[in-house]
């Protein structure tokens, strides 16, 4: 393996998408700035990555402040580093009629799933334009696709990535920095003990859900080939292809009915 002397900045790094895409930078070579709220977390994985060669620093972050977000980049520029590229992959949902959630996990979950992922890609670019390179890797959904009742906020958040990240894609064009959308389906990680949402019936064939190294191989390719977008896995492309055909009242009716609960008539 050849060492690139290029930091990955990967957020979320510590479990699940994230965690298997800062092991594939890793063992390409490249450096790890990883970034997590649980310090302990951090750096056992930090070890872990190392094993492979690299530099890997750990920054312990609360991505739901928008403060923090800021502080982030403030510790790279003390520390002389520029990432080369940056995944925003920390994201959580909330399951549950709108009605009945809680306001202020949902304003967390808007503030980790876009304020953070705007303020990271703001400073990243005011960073890389003048170097004239870069790779963003965004975590979206197919969940960005289509309205998501039962998901609602979730399904909101990850429509504006995906819609966000298509639009400063086009504006990036001639920077030599690139943007990529991750579209994933339902994913084998603690997501959706996370969002409290073990009763869905999304979960009742846990074979439906995509392995995580699976997924973070897709989108780590598509990212180095520049792509603007990648649904991972062939089920989740024929939905979105369903979606796609469907009016948005058949398409949240349609994801209403897969993530309602099991005892839910």
């Amino acid at each position: 393996m050849e060492r690139k002397n290029q930091y990955a900045l990967i957020t979320g790094a510590t479990s699940g998408i994230g965690y298997e895409l800062a092991k594939l930078f890793a063992k390409n070579g490249y450096d790890l700035v990883i970034v997590a709220r649980n310090h302990e977390e951090l750096e056992v994985k930090a070890d872990e990555f190392k094993k492979f060669g690299v530099n890997v620093i750990s920054i312990s972050k609360n991505l739901f402040i928008e403060e923090d977000a800021y502080s982030l980049y403030a510790d790279l520029k003390l520390n002389g580093i520029s990432p080369e590229i940056l995944v925003n992959d920390a994201g959580q949902g909330v399951y549950g009629k709108f009605q009945d959630t809680d306001i202020h996990r949902e304003v967390d979950i808007v503030n980790l799933n876009i304020i953070s992922v705007i303020i990271l890609t703001k400073l990243f670019l005011k960073d890389r334009l003048e170097k004239g390179s870069g790779k963003i890797l965004n975590l979206a959904s197919i969940a960005s696709k289509a309205p998501g009742p039962w998901h609602s906020v979730y399904h909101g958040t990850k429509a504006f990535v995906l819609s966000w990240s298509e639009a400063i894609r086009e504006e990036l064009k001639d920077t030599g920095i690139t943007v990529t959308a991750l579209l994933p389906g339902p994913t084998d990680t603690d997501f959706f003990n996370k969002a409290d949402m073990n009763e869905s019936k999304i979960l009742e064939d846990k074979d439906n859900l995509a392995p995580a190294e699976e997924v973070a191989l897709d989108g780590y390719n598509a990212l180095m080939n520049g792509d603007d977008k990648v649904i991972s896995g062939l089920k989740n492309k024929l939905s979105v292809a369903m979606t796609n055909i469907a009016t948005d009242s058949m398409a949240a009716h349609r994801m209403g009915e897969m993530q309602k609960p099991v005892n839910e008539k």
